[in-house]
């Protein structure tokens, strides 16, 4: 069963730095190299749950830019749906400047650009069993959908990073919540849904009065930059085919773990 998982988030050009050690507060390093790949957690996420099976579908937006136009066609060579994507005249396709050093752990500072534009109206739910959403772009849009998708009868997954606070309420519309150990520290109460991802550990999801936990394998980390957002591309993909909550959990904490042994978050990088 091919499942339909639509995605609602931001589209970015990751600008990719190696460095020894990570920049302290007035501190300048020196980068071993710069790369160039495609990112931002909706794309990321897209990409991830095309490569797990689903038929996705994304909504963002770029910039009216060489950057937005390469981008684009990328993504619909790996199997993404960008009728959805906006082109945006008057703002530049979003930017993330990333540091990764030896150890692969990753600092980002994101410069939303065209994604700050998203708008309700771009938003078009059609033919969704699941719909995936994340908080780079504004979190109006962000509840409008969620609303809208559950009132619609999708499943809806809401990755609530970068972290900001949204109204218990609509947190409870998501099936589940996806946050790491620090997010879900910050959320004021657990939603009724909630899949905490632990890193090298693996993930646990609780929901009603259970509780499944998965060990991740042991891998070499290249780069973590991105690994999240593939366990939610790939856990959206699994529950829009049917599988249940363990079996789900089991194929995104596999693919979060495969991320982090190659740079970048999309596994292709633009010239």
């Amino acid at each position: 069963m091919t499942g339909r998982v639509l995605v609602v988030g931001s589209l970015n050009i990751d600008l990719v730095a190696a460095v020894r050690v990570h920049p302290r507060p007035g501190e300048t390093v020196l980068s071993t190299g710069l790369r160039r790949f495609p990112g931002g957690k909706g794309a990321n996420q897209a990409v991830a749950a095309a490569a797990a099976g689903a038929a996705v579908r994304l909504v963002g937006c770029v910039g009216a830019d060489p950057d937005g136009a390469a981008y684009l066609d990328g993504l619909a060579a790996r199997g993404v749906d960008v009728t959805g994507v906006r082109r945006v005249a008057d703002a530049p396709t979003g930017t993330a400047l990333v540091t990764v050093d030896p150890q692969g752990e990753s600092a980002i500072v994101v410069v939303p650009g065209a994604n700050a534009s998203l708008a309700p109206g771009d938003v078009d739910l059609r033919d969704a069993d699941v719909v995936l959403l994340q908080l780079e772009v504004p979190l109006p849009v962000v509840e409008e959908t969620v609303r809208r998708a559950a009132a619609a009868g999708a499943r809806v997954v809401l990755n609530v990073a970068p972290y900001a606070e949204l109204p218990p309420a609509v947190l409870d519309l998501a099936d589940p919540v996806v946050a790491n150990e620090h997010e879900a520290a910050a959320l004021a109460r657990p939603p009724r849904s909630l899949v905490t991802t632990l890193g090298p550990l693996g993930a646990r999801w609780r929901h009603g009065g259970g509780s499944i936990e998965v060990t991740a394998p042991v891998v070499e980390a290249v780069d973590t930059t991105g690994a999240g957002d593939a366990f939610a591309g790939t856990l959206a993909a699994a529950l829009a085919a049917g599988a249940d909550r363990h079996a789900a959990l089991e194929r995104a904490v596999a693919a979060g773990s495969a991320a982090v042994t190659r740079p970048g978050a999309q596994g292709w990088r633009l010239p």
